[in-house]
Formats: structure tokens, C-alpha cells, sequence
């Protein structure tokens, strides 16, 4: 619980940032984590409420009121223990996870909440700088064989958590390297890549195999989603091999735009454009890189892809962002009354946008137009939204230099030439149908066959890619063994 008066003795102490004129010339990590005595006061802020809501507002239940204790005591080892007993991957989370846990905190019913994502922060990035990570092998093998598709955060703790029950795992990705969307779609200065591969060596010590460069499933796969695969194996060939199979891919079917002018160059989804940077950090070459230097980019989307886009896109060096989101402008503060301890609507600027956007609110866009077939402009209209329908404001519509749109509206779907080609029933959003509880949680349809992650609930947050990969690693385990002794 920290210190019993903290949370009236001391503020809330914020991780710090370079400043945006320094940050926006490389796409390095530019967070300074908290020193030990600013960790050692957050956590002491944390008060004896009685009823933790903050376990609960995180989706992977972490034990929140004892680690902010152990860091308030200084006993990092024991910090790290707590966290990891429900968190694989914590560096990731606290990163780029949006805190939803801080949101719950009773403190934060009438004040700053405890700064429980810096808090996890610190203790992770202690613990690798200690040595405390290490592998985890199995003390005994089971002798069965669980193949993994997709090496995203959900894949990775399924398999994680797998290998360490005496598994056999064997992880397939069909892009170059492992990590998934954390890898290719959250960009380098919001998380450096080599917090993937630290992680991938612990897992290759416990015994996890990665496959890298393999695509499983049918034939029609989307040309304009991110795919490396050099190998295609049959999902009847994998049943076959294997025990188990977890499929455990990205939600990346992008919604698009069905607007006049779609199709002219220059327009392009956000999941073209955030790969290839990642792609140039990491030393490949990349042909006809889409680049913002220069030019006047409008990114269509509010949600955080969009703003990935944008912070990308000031560090190409664009002349101009332009962000446009559909829905009206949020409060700046949330009713917490009304709200607490859920999760609340308000404005949220991130980083990228105080390194220079335009944001603009209730806009739809109406049309793109170009001439010998590239875009340069947009027309755009305000809309008003009643009874939860959108009407175009009369009289408002308006046009914008566009040299590059970027389309971030979210994602509908997994790839479904991997669902049909596995025979996997989906729900009615195009997900992998499977339940989360009962004795068929997380199994599909289909014989051997369970789905976790994004590819069972949607497009969601790393932190619920965590938990239903932890989750459906012990249901795997105990469709194998008969019980299971992981934890959910």
C-alpha cells in the first residue's frame, strides 16, 4: 500500500520527455524512465483503499498495491517477482500500454492518480539492468508439441507460458523477424526493438523454436497488409504436426475509405506507411519508401495509429499534419463521478502531437482530388452528430493541400484467409469465434485448433493480448495434461 499518508504528502511525478525539437530528429525512445526516489514516492502514494479497483482496470489483474509497496520499500527483486507472476512482458506494457489501471485507481477519484504504468516502468527496466530476466526452462517435458501462429504480445505469452508447462512450442510469423505489430506497426521511438529480441533469446532459453518468414493459411492473402512469408505451410499440415495449434495473429484488416479518388497515388493505409520506418530502423532496404518529407500530410483517424502516423511523419520532415477524426471533440476533463473507475472519453494528446499537428474534429471527408493520377488535395465537410447519427453540416464543406493521406480508422478484422483456411467459425465481426471461460475457452470450432489475442476479440490493446495469450496458454495446457497448474 506505500506510504499510509503518501498520497496526502507527495504529488503524482511524471516520466519526462526530451523535448520535441531534440526527439523529432531520430526515432530513438525519448522517455526518461523515474530515478529510484521518484519511483520510491509514486509508489508511496499508493493508498490503503481497501478495495484495489486498479487490479481490476487491468485486463492482466497485476497485483499493483504490492508492487507500488515493494518499490516504495526499495526491494526491486521482489517488485519484479510480483509483476512478472502476472505480466510476461511488462517492458512492453509499460510503454505502450494506456494505463487503464490508472484510471481505476481510487485515488484517482479526486486527484492525480498513482503513476502505476512509471512505476512498472522502472521496475522492468531494473530488472533486465540487474540480470534478474533470465530464461525459465521446464524442469520436466510433457513430450507434446503446440504450434503458435502469430508472434504478436498475445502469441509470445502463449507460448511463453507454454514452453514453461514442458511444451514443445514452435512460434510461425509470416513477416521476417518476430514481434508482430509490436515490431512492424508501433514505431521505434514509442518502443526500440531491442526489448523484442531480449525477450525472444529468454523464450529460445526456455526452448520456444521461432519460425520466422512462414505464412499459414489459404491462398488471397490482402497484398497491402505487411507479409514477409518466403514458406507457406497448409493448417492440415500443422494439425497434423502438431498437438495443439494457438492462432494468435494481429487484427490487420484496416477499415478503409470508399470515397471518389481513393485509388489516386498518395493515398495510402497506416499500416503501409509505419512498417517500412520500421523497417529502415532496423537496416533494410526498402524499395519506394512512402515518405512525408516535404509534404503537406492529412492523417484520417484520431485513435493512436493516427497518432504514430503523425509523430512519424514530423520526423520525415513533412511541411504540414493535419489530423481529422470523425467523432466530436472530447471534454477536455471526464466527469469521474460519472465515469470512475472505467475507462473515460476525454481529449488525450500524445507525444506526436505536441511535436506539431493540427487536430480537427467532426470532419468527414467527402472526396479526394489529383491530377495525372496522384492526390493533392482533400475536400472535407463538418458533420453534427444527433440521436447517434451523423448529418453533414449545410454549407461547411472545405478543401485541404494534400500531398500524402493516411488512412488510421481502425481495423474490422483478422486476415480471414487464415480463419477460413483453418475452417475456423467467426463471429459476426469477422473474429475467431471462441469463448473465454468454461471447459472450451479460447477453442474454435475446429479440432486442436484455439485462438487468442486479436484474433478472437478484435482489434485491442497489448496488455489484452497479454492476458488472453496467458489465458488460453492454460487451456491448451489443459486440453493436453487433463489440469492445468498456469495461472489465468
Amino acid at each position: 500500500m506505500g506510504k499510509a499518508t503518501g498520497f496526502l504528502e507527495f504529488e503524482r511525478r511524471n516520466e519526462t520527455y526530451e523535448p520535441s525539437t531534440v526527439r523529432t530528429k531520430h526515432y530513438k525512445e525519448f522517455v526518461f524512465a523515474l530515478s529510484d526516489e521518484d519511483a520510491k514516492i509514486q509508489g508511496a502514494r499508493c493508498m490503503d483503499c481497501g478495495i484495489p479497483f486498479c487490479n481490476n482496470g487491468c485486463p492482466v489483474n497485476n497485483v499493483i498495491p504490492d508492487f507500488n509497496d515493494l518499490v516504495y520499500r526499495q526491494d526491486w527483486k521482489a517488485a519484479i517477482e510480483v509483476l512478472h507472476s502476472t505480466n510476461n512482458f511488462p517492458e512492453f506494457t509499460g510503454r505502450i500500454c494506456p494505463a487503464p489501471c490508472e484510471a481505476a485507481c481510487t485515488l484517482n477519484i479526486n486527484d492525480d492518480a498513482v503513476g502505476i504504468k512509471s512505476i512498472e516502468h522502472a521496475i522492468i527496466d531494473k530488472a533486465w539492468d540487474e540480470g534478474w530476466v533470465q530464461p525459465q526452462p521446464a524442469k520436466h517435458k510433457t513430450g507434446k508439441k503446440v504450434a503458435v501462429v502469430g508472434s504478436g504480445p498475445a502469441g509470445l505469452a502463449a507460448a511463453q507460458q507454454l514452453a514453461r508447462a514442458g511444451h514443445s512450442v514452435t512460434v510461425f510469423e509470416k513477416n521476417d523477424r518476430a514481434g508482430g505489430l509490436l515490431r512492424y506497426g508501433i514505431p521505434d521511438f514509442k518502443m526500440e526493438k531491442g526489448l523484442i529480441d531480449r525477450r525472444i533469446e529468454q523464450m529460445e532459453g526456455e526452448g520456444v523454436v521461432f519460425r520466422n518468414s512462414v505464412y499459414i493459411g489459404g491462398e488471397g492473402f490482402p497484398v497491402h497488409i505487411q507479409n514477409g512469408a518466403r514458406e507457406t505451410i497448409s493448417p492440415k499440415q500443422l494439425k497434423a504436426d502438431f498437438d495443439a495449434v494457438v492462432i494468435a495473429g494481429g487484427a490487420e484488416m484496416p477499415r478503409d475509405l470508399p470515397v471518389p479518388g481513393r485509388e489516386l497515388a498518395g493515398t495510402h493505409f497506416a499500416m503501409e506507411f509505419l512498417p517500412q520506418q520500421n523497417k529502415i530502423n532496423a537496416g533494410d532496404i526498402v524499395d519506394h519508401q512512402i515518405k512525408a518529407t516535404g509534404k503537406h500530410v492529412i492523417v484520417i483517424g484520431g485513435g493512436d495509429t493516427g497518432s504514430d502516423c503523425v509523430g512519424t511523419s514530423n520526423r520525415h520532415g513533412a511541411a504540414s499534419v493535419t489530423q481529422f477524426e470523425l467523432l466530436p471533440q472530447p471534454p477536455d476533463e471526464e466527469n469521474k463521478p460519472m465515469v470512475w473507475p472505467y475507462w473515460p472519453i476525454k481529449l488525450r494528446t500524445s507525444s506526436s502531437h505536441e511535436e506539431g499537428c493540427s487536430r480537427d474534429w467532426a470532419v468527414a471527408t467527402k472526396r479526394l482530388e489529383g491530377s495525372n493520377g496522384k492526390i493533392d488535395k482533400l475536400i472535407a465537410a463538418r458533420v453534427e452528430w444527433k440521436d447517434g447519427k451523423m448529418q453533414e453540416v449545410p454549407g461547411s464543406e472545405f478543401e485541404m493541400k494534400a500531398d500524402l493521406v493516411l488512412l488510421a480508422m481502425g481495423f474490422v478484422s483478422p486476415v480471414g484467409t487464415v480463419l477460413d483456411a483453418f475452417g475456423v467459425d467467426k463471429d459476426a465481426r469477422g473474429n475467431a469465434r471462441a469463448a473465454t471461460e468454461g471447459d472450451r475457452a479460447y477453442y474454435t470450432n475446429v479440432d486442436k485448433v484455439f485462438a487468442a489475442g486479436d484474433m478472437r476479440r478484435g482489434q485491442s490493446l497489448v496488455v489484452w493480448a497479454i492476458r488472453e495469450g496467458r489465458q488460453a496458454a492454460r487451456a491448451v495446457d489443459a486440453f493436453l495434461m487433463g489440469s492445468s497448474e498456469l495461472p489465468r
